[in-house]
């Protein structure tokens, strides 16, 4: 997901484990290089976020290309808001140096809406599309035609603590109600998840509203309808911020600070990604023994929770000089073994599969089945070209979570999501 999902502190290579791509090296500075218009070696610019051990996986695809072109890693900047600006400026003005785009999976639909990207069809499409989970799958098509590869998904979890909580609580009821008691106990308490008026907001509301068996969407993308499903969401979301088991700075915790929070000892649950497992087992080993991780609970104790994914898709531009190579450069670049390599390496959850399966996952990733059931049954974030401002105006009217009127609310956002589905392809 999104950006939100990009954060990431230094770990042994054996723990490395889902953030989606950020790094915290510095690499080769941006280029505008044109596409080796010189007769010579094709060279297809890949434009990336950044990911600390994605130029092995390059320089892999390089040899297998064996002279027939060169890939060079253009890293985008590490800002989602930023590498989203600098792609479609580019685009928007036909800039022929881009070869292989990385997008966020909330971008797909309207870069192929705009026709910057090329779809994937014949052989290109069905080696794809063999083996690749559904949910990453949907975020990659517009209008039943596929515009972009899955490189890798990301989904959170609940991550509990297991000295307090003997079982993980199957609804949110119940982990609000387990929270107050142990309050009343003395004991840590919080239920610390992303309430700030950023894109962890949406996607906490939009994994509520899937768990409740909503939608803010029509099922073709085209007609806002925010459901009673969408009402009960935001009852929750307003039951969760009035409970006084949240974290005091509830209305304006993102990711990372939430993560601190947890660490410290402050939280009994947490929701989110899993880059703060090994992240805690650097920082507070002792804690991370007594904490254990589950499905996110559902909004009925009876129908398991839905959680938003995230991810990057490979997409090719509609204005490279080079578009056989690209998707051949593309299709090596997120294959299963390079796949295995960057979720083991650089902490993205594969989207093939059989990756998960692998022996050399186990390590890495203990909490792989949990993630895969997650995956299996996720939430995906409105699929419109106008995400971005149905994200923006989503926030704003959520925000804070606490002054949710769940029927008023929920007919202030019908309203500005169908305008947000009119001012579909604004340039930033």
């Amino acid at each position: 997901m999104g950006g939100h999902d990009r954060v990431r502190t230094r770990r042994p290579a054996r723990v490395r484990v889902a953030a989606t791509a950020a790094a915290l090296t510095l690499m080769a500075p941006m280029g505008a290089c044109a596409s080796g218009g010189d007769g010579g070696v094709p060279t297809i610019n890949l434009y990336y976020p950044p990911e600390q051990n994605l130029q092995q996986v390059v320089d892999r695809c390089n040899i297998e290309a064996d002279g027939r072109y060169r890939i060079v890693n253009r890293v985008l900047p590490r800002e989602a808001d930023e590498q989203r600006v600098q792609m479609v400026r580019r685009l928007a003005a036909e800039d022929d140096g881009m070869d292989v785009l990385g997008l966020d999976v909330t971008w797909t639909q309207e870069f192929a809406s705009a026709n910057w990207v090329r779809e994937w069809t014949g052989q290109d499409r069905a080696e794809v599309e063999e083996g690749t989970l559904d949910g990453p799958l949907e975020t990659a098509r517009y209008e039943d035609k596929l515009y972009g590869a899955p490189k890798h998904t990301n989904v959170q979890l609940l991550w509990y603590r297991k000295d307090l909580v003997p079982e993980p609580p199957a609804s949110w009821d119940e982990m609000i109600s387990t929270a107050q008691r142990l309050k009343e106990q003395g004991k840590p308490y919080q239920v610390l998840a992303t309430g700030a008026q950023y894109e962890g907001l949406v996607v906490l509301y939009n994994s509520l509203v899937a768990s409740a068996g909503g939608h803010i969407l029509s099922e073709d993308g085209t007609e806002s309808v925010v459901d009673e499903g969408a009402v009960r969401a935001l009852e929750m979301l307003k039951n969760l911020a009035t409970s006084g088991v949240t974290s005091p700075s509830f209305s304006n915790a993102t990711e990372d600070p939430m993560r601190l929070e947890f660490q410290a000892g402050n939280g009994a649950f947490q929701i989110n990604w899993p880059f703060v497992y090994p992240a805690m087992q650097e920082a507070n080993p002792e804690l991370a023994e007594q904490v254990a991780w589950a499905r996110v609970p559902g909004v009925d104790a009876d129908t398991p929770g839905r959680m938003t994914i995230g991810g990057i898709n490979l997409a090719v531009s509609a204005y490279s000089q080079h578009p056989e190579e690209s998707f051949d450069a593309a299709k090596c670049l997120r294959n299963a073994e390079n796949q295995k390599f960057s979720a083991i390496n650089d902490g993205v959850p594969p989207t093939i599969e059989s990756v998960f399966d692998d022996p050399e996952m186990d390590e890495a990733y203990p909490m792989k089945e949990t993630i895969l059931e997650q995956l299996r049954e996720p939430a995906v974030r409105p699929l419109t070209p106008a995400y971005q401002s149905i994200s923006t105006v989503t926030s704003a009217i959520l925000s804070p979570p606490a002054a949710i009127n769940p029927q008023a609310t929920a007919d202030e956002l019908r309203e500005a999501v169908a305008d947000a589905l009119e001012s579909r392809g604004v340039l930033p």
